[in-house]
């Protein structure tokens, strides 16, 4: 529309072209207000004030790729790489631990306009998958699936939620579009909610800094979390691939930079994890990129506030508190491999893929195949899955997650933290979170929940 009727819809606003290298955005400098008769029924509105990020919009995969490219070779040892076999070994899934109900079903999200490649999902479950019952078929596509390459990101989650989940039926979501140059995961989120019949598990790779988001967007996301957990669905969302992050503020002091939504208490979140040896299926460590740490907007909920107080009190070291906001929200939940995944995209296998982008759909594979389990019992899907969680880990030492209790994050390159963010400890930490699955013993446990 004109800025001319913007501004007499939106009292108060004054609309002007800005402009930057060759990049131009309309905004208002000043604060809109609603007419009496609209105030009441909108949460906010977008795209008046905030201006598009400086960064590159690219995946958090490819941007880790060429990380890890890089870390390879300092490291000069050579890793064979993460594989769906692999995956079964380390989490010791048998060949026989797959789908098994028609009426069970997962989903990963896609935006940024990424796509997922039919052609490349074949080729990877035939490379892959051979040893165990699988789909090579994507069963339903939400939103338009565009043409041309396929992006790396899309090939990773579709990919490794369909070999961890196997058998199960995937639908794909696929979300055109930006809200502030960025994902637009409440158009996704509205979607869902107007949707009668959905997949039980949601994996979500993308996410966000938290303040670059304004915080009406991110209380009506979590409005839209809230309605998924009494529907009984389970979103799982990566930690991020910058560690504990890092912010600059006036004055030149120095802030972790935590990342939404997995900073949101709605949802699940999942870290990432090495092979401490890099030639063998062993114990796993820290993964230095696993995003982690507390949220600067949203309270811790109840259900962490144990687990987190003893971890502040039993830590040997942690960073300065003026880093972090020790009461808040802290993350990630749990945590799988996220390091040197082979990925089949546009048709050619390509190594050294790493980030909690892998390791979420790997997450969500595992969820969704509890899920069919419980389904065969006639118990319901496990939904929002951090209370149950918790509360299992708490109980005592379990056998369900393998406790990650070595390595530590990247943050700030400055001489307080010197690069270093928070690390992995026993029980739960804000790097691994309670660890990485045990399948037998964890769907055990859920199986009773």
């Amino acid at each position: 529309m004109p800025a001319s009727t913007a501004e007499r819809l939106l009292p108060g606003a004054r609309f002007h072209r800005y402009v930057s290298g060759q990049r131009s955005a309309v905004r208002s400098p000043v604060h809109y207000t609603l007419h009496e008769e609209l105030a009441e029924h909108i949460d906010f509105v977008g795209g008046l004030h905030r201006f598009p990020a400086e960064r590159k919009m690219v995946t958090r995969a490819s941007r880790k790729e060429e990380a890890m490219a890089r870390y390879q070779q300092r490291r000069v040892a050579f890793h064979l790489g993460v594989t769906p076999a692999v995956i079964r070994k380390r989490y010791n899934l048998t060949d026989g631990d797959i789908g098994a109900l028609p009426n069970n079903s997962q989903a990963c999200a896609q935006f940024l306009e990424q796509y997922f490649h039919p052609a490349d999902l074949a080729e990877f479950m035939r490379l892959f998958g051979s040893s165990f019952g699988h789909r090579s078929q994507v069963d339903q596509v939400v939103g338009h699936q565009g043409l041309g390459k396929a992006g790396l990101e899309a090939s990773l989650d579709v990919e490794y939620i369909m070999s961890t989940g196997a058998n199960i039926s995937t639908w794909v979501f696929s979300n055109a579009g930006r809200h502030e140059s960025q994902e637009p995961f409440l158009a996704w989120l509205l979607l869902l909610s107007n949707m009668s019949s959905l997949p039980s598990v949601h994996s979500v790779s993308y996410g966000d800094d938290e303040d670059s988001l304004s915080r009406a967007y991110m209380k009506r996301l979590n409005v839209e979390f809230m309605k998924a957990a009494a529907r009984g669905l389970t979103l799982l969302f990566a930690s991020g691939d910058e560690g504990a992050g890092c912010r600059k503020l006036a004055g030149g002091k120095h802030t972790f930079r935590p990342s939404f939504p997995a900073s949101s208490p709605y949802v699940t979140t999942v870290g990432g994890t090495a092979f401490k040896n890099p030639f063998q299926v062993t114990w796993e460590v820290t993964d230095y990129i696993s995003g982690g740490g507390f949220s600067n907007v949203f309270p811790m909920p109840d259900y962490q506030a144990a687990a987190v107080r003893s971890f502040l009190h039993s830590a040997p070291k942690l960073p300065p508190r003026s880093y972090y906001n020790s009461s808040g929200r802290a993350y990630p939940d749990l945590a799988a491999l996220s390091d040197n995944y082979w990925v089949v995209t546009n048709r050619i296998p390509q190594p050294w893929v790493s980030g909690t982008s892998a390791s979420t759909p790997v997450v969500g594979g595992i969820v969704a195949l509890i899920n069919d389990r419980r389904l065969q019992k006639g118990l319901p899907p496990l939904g929002f899955l951090n209370p149950a969680l918790y509360k299992l880990q708490e109980k005592g030492p379990s056998t369900a997650l393998y406790d990650v209790t070595m390595g530590c994050h990247l943050s700030c390159l400055d001489a307080a933290v010197e690069g270093q963010g928070f690390c992995a400890g026993p029980s739960w930490d804000p790097v691994t979170g309670w660890g990485t699955p045990n399948f037998p013993q964890l769907l055990r446990a859920l199986l009773n929940q």
